[in-house]
């Protein structure tokens, strides 16, 4: 039996366009793989899928009409409940059977035919069957209902169908959108399926407006996108359409010269792709009195209310000219430009009118507003939480610089949320703090200031940049800082895949600041600093807060290609200057390296538990009596010690980790030395505790760098 490509259609209405990709990829690869189950797709078949805006497809290659018989062996029961001693069926065992559908005109011989074969200590009875192997109708029907049971509908629609049977009425379907169409071929074969009160056949639709034919017939299951797009004016494929639109972006700009090109943005170009079937990219342009406005403002409207592709010059700077993704082909276009043009412009004014209101008041006359837009119900206003942004602000800039940097860095912290009470942020949240440093600069406060207002909510994602300058970074670690333990402290955790508050995404901007700025800040410091701002309103969360933040850490490390022994032995000892943990990371990679490695970290967790065995009867100190070293392996031990670990340290405390680590690689000799000959736990208790003291100040010189028994 030969195999043939089968394509499924779902014709239906226009779909939500940012789930179009989404709902497409799911569509085929549940159908791909529930008939993949039934055995109905070979180990050479595999799926292609086809989303656009009223349409989900999936073209499925070597495809059986119908599956294998598979011979099934299915255990019944033990054969002491299934069988008397004199080897007749029980009633349990006849009915079991019965069940199965066996034939029992001859009781005798249905049992001759079963098996027995060893089940754990016992022995079990077996049945053994041929499954007749699913057909192509049955197996489609199941799985196209999954497929549409599974979809990940953002919101789902009730609407009614007429019903198809002799009494007059109607149905209720549920689903992500109207459905009007079905299409099911094997080859060139009607597969007779029924989903969302449809039946299916060969006949679609193309586009609403430029298909060849009000109706498109499909001849054959390969030749499904070739006949969409000659008969229907319809790109079927995703990604193909998104190519296409990408092509001619491009285009379109380059025939604009001047290094013009059009705005960035995969999830707009998305979007975008979602919403047309036969994309026509077409350039427009508004009057150049907008450019005024902040470019910021200006794309966002465009991009946000309208899908436009804004055009930037070669500096990046916004040119009064966009592109529009057309859904049609008109042999005049002016119409659909002009008509795009006089859409845009309200918009544009709106942006102008709100910048323009908005910079007739300062952004210090806006800080008492602060304090009538709630933050949260337990920690208070905006208003108070900028209080509490000011004072852990201030404690940090006194660190890190003078008294020029702590007062740039309260005026920035007073003044960084009075952007949320604009009508510009009211129209925009997600200009917020960019249109802060606009006014900022308007009131004539100056770069530093307004950089460090702008800049306050970097990194906003990952990728993004950090603050231009020192000001910005102390209220931008505030800002974080602030809600990190005030969040932590009321007991507002993130759970799985909840985290209303990106309290994952604060704390790797808390991380990114002091590893990449190189910040001479103790975290635990840091911590606990920010807790006496919120006064009774919080319980210290420092230590669920700190873990939470080297639980990031370390799934940042890793991400950069640091194993997670190497992470592991590093964050165990809690570093509290981030900015040195990656010399740390490659001071033990260096380390790990040597011939050395292996044992020294083998008897540095031998070391630990002994020492942890001992600590847990009495404490023990790093101290150690010359005069009670009887043994010749622990005199050399010691002596390495004195010898070596003094330069180690001083290495250590040059920031040269790498190097202090390789000049305790030569204690493995003596190491192993000691262990050979030494008896730890001598029954001389003067001897125990200063073996235990010598084992104690090992431990402590091969540990600072990082917990070396992790590499073990």
């Amino acid at each position: 039996m030969t195999t043939q490509n089968l394509l499924v259609e779902l014709f239906v209405e226009e779909l939500p366009p940012k789930a179009l990709q989404k709902l497409g990829d799911a569509f085929a690869g549940v159908l791909f793989d529930q008939l993949q189950a039934q055995g109905l797709t070979g180990s050479d078949s595999g799926v292609t899928a086809y989303a656009s805006p009223r349409r989900l497809a999936a073209h499925i290659r070597h495809v059986w009409l119908k599956a294998e018989d598979k011979a099934v062996r299915q255990k019944l029961m033990p054969v002491a409940v299934g069988l008397t001693p004199e080897g007749q069926p029980t009633p349990a065992l006849l009915k079991k059977l019965q069940a199965l559908g066996a034939d029992l005109s001859d009781p005798a011989a249905a049992v001759a035919r079963l098996q027995r074969a060893p089940d754990g200590k016992a022995e079990a009875l077996f049945y053994d069957s041929l499954v007749s192997g699913a057909t192509l109708d049955t197996g489609l029907q199941k799985a196209l209902h999954e497929a549409i049971a599974k979809l990940p509908i953002p919101k789902v629609m009730s609407y009614q169908l007429e019903t198809d049977c002799e009494l007059p009425g109607w149905s209720s379907v549920h689903f992500v959108r109207p459905a009007h169409g079905l299409v099911a071929l094997h080859g060139s074969t009607v597969v007779p399926v029924k989903a969302l009160g449809l039946t299916a056949g060969r006949a679609t639709q193309g586009h609403r407006f430029e298909a060849a034919k009000p109706v498109v017939e499909l001849a054959h299951a390969d030749q499904y996108a070739e006949t969409l797009a000659r008969d229907g004016a319809v790109i079927a494929s995703f990604a193909e359409r998104k190519a296409e639109i990408a092509r001619q972006l491009a285009a379109a700009a380059a025939r604009l010269g001047g290094g013009v090109r059009p705005i960035e943005d995969e999830a707009l170009l998305d979007e975008v792709t979602a919403l047309v079937e036969r994309p026509n990219v077409l350039v427009c342009a508004f009057e150049e009195q907008f450019l005024d406005v902040p470019q910021e403002c200006l794309i966002l409207t465009m991009k946000a209310n309208q899908k436009y592709f804004p055009l930037l010059d070669a500096a990046g700077k916004l040119t009064n000219k966009f592109l529009v993704v057309s859904n049609i082909h008109p042999e005049d276009a002016s119409f659909v430009i002009g008509g795009n043009e006089r859409v845009v412009r309200p918009r544009l004014a709106d942006a102008k009118f709100f910048f323009d209101q908005d910079r007739k008041k300062t952004l210090a006359s806006r800080v008492d507003s602060l304090a009538k837009v709630v933050y949260h119900n337990k920690l208070g206003t905006q208003g108070e939480r900028v209080e509490r942004v000011r004072a852990i602000a201030k404690a940090i800039a006194q660190q890190l610089g003078d008294a020029q940097l702590v007062q740039d860095a309260d005026q920035a912290a007073l003044l960084a949320k009075t952007d949320l009470v604009t009508d510009m942020v009211g129209e925009f949240p997600e200009l917020q703090g960019i249109m802060g440093g606009y006014y900022a600069r308007s009131d004539g406060l100056g770069d530093t200031v307004a950089d460090a207002i702008e800049d306050h909510y970097k990194p906003r994602f990952a990728g993004d940049a950090l603050p231009r300058n020192m000001a910005g970074v102390v209220v931008a670690l505030a800002d974080k800082l602030e809600t990190l333990v005030g969040m932590f402290g009321i007991g507002n955790l993130p759970t799985g895949d909840r985290d209303p508050f990106a309290l994952r995404r604060h704390a790797l901007g808390v991380i990114r600041m002091l590893v990449e700025k190189n910040l001479p800040l103790d975290l635990v410091a840091l911590l606990k600093g920010a807790v006496p701002a919120f006064g009774d309103k919080i319980q210290d969360a420092t230590a669920p807060l700190t873990d939470f933040i080297y639980d990031r850490l370390a799934s940042s490390l890793r991400e950069q290609g640091y194993s997670a022994q190497e992470v592991d032995a590093v964050l165990a000892l809690r570093p509290q200057r981030l900015a040195l943990v990656e010399k740390q990371l490659a001071a033990v990679r260096a380390f790990a390296a040597l011939p050395e490695a292996p044992a020294l970290a083998a008897a540095n967790k031998r070391v630990g538990n002994i020492l942890k065995k001992a600590e847990a009867e009495g404490v023990v100190d790093a101290h150690v009596n010359p005069a009670l070293l009887h043994e010749q392996a622990e005199k050399d031990l010691y002596a390495a010690l004195q010898r070596f670990v003094p330069e180690a340290n001083a290495q250590f405390d040059a920031g040269d980790y790498t190097a202090s680590l390789q000049t305790l690689a030569v204690l493995r000799a003596p190491v192993d030395a000691f262990f050979d000959d030494v008896m730890v736990n001598a029954e001389q208790l003067d001897l125990r505790l200063n073996r235990q003291g010598l084992l104690k100040t090992l431990h402590v010189a091969m540990n600072r760098v990082a917990d070396l028994a992790r590499l073990a």
